[in-house]
């Protein structure tokens, strides 16, 4: 189980971070940031996608959008996402659940910079019901090839 593979890879690297299992679902952002009580922002959601024929997984904050032209000049090439065969093949993750945690196969990392802008984030804990809470440059330092600029923020209006 893709849970149970998480929770190996955090005991072995990082077992001060405590999965969380707060008895809702977490499989979309909107779902994870009701469930665990924080703004969609925190949410870390992570894509997986191909890049030059190179499939990697870029992880952002949950209200962020991949910006072709940023990740172009970020990740060196236009990304496509992968399907959700794909992606459980890759990560051992279902889609909902994905996280770069106790990954099935050795895929880069990269951590967008969207997600600096909090003292922890939410990324999943490799199903639809769990997660755990990390700081940012804990999270980039464990897991990442590096930082990208690769995605945009959402306007923020007030009226």
């Amino acid at each position: 189980m893709a849970h149970d593979d998480v929770l190996r890879w955090l005991a072995v690297h990082a077992p001060d971070v405590p999965m969380i299992i707060p008895g809702a679902s977490t499989a979309t952002v909107a779902e994870a940031a009701a469930a665990l009580g924080v703004e969609p922002a925190r949410i870390a959601k992570t894509l997986a996608m191909r890049v030059n024929g190179e499939v990697l997984l870029l992880v952002t904050r949950g209200d962020a959008r991949l910006d072709n032209r940023k990740a172009r000049e970020s990740l060196g090439g236009k990304p496509r996402m992968l399907d959700a065969g794909e992606t459980l093949a890759v990560t051992g993750h279902a889609v909902g659940g994905v996280c770069p945690f106790g990954l099935a196969t050795d895929v880069p990392v990269w951590v967008d910079v969207s997600l600096k802008a909090f003292p922890t984030v939410f990324p999943a804990g490799g199903d639809r019901l769990s997660s755990v809470e990390i700081a940012p440059e804990r999270l980039a330092s464990l897991v990442a090839c590096g930082w990208v600029d690769a995605c945009t923020l959402p306007m923020i209006t007030n009226y």
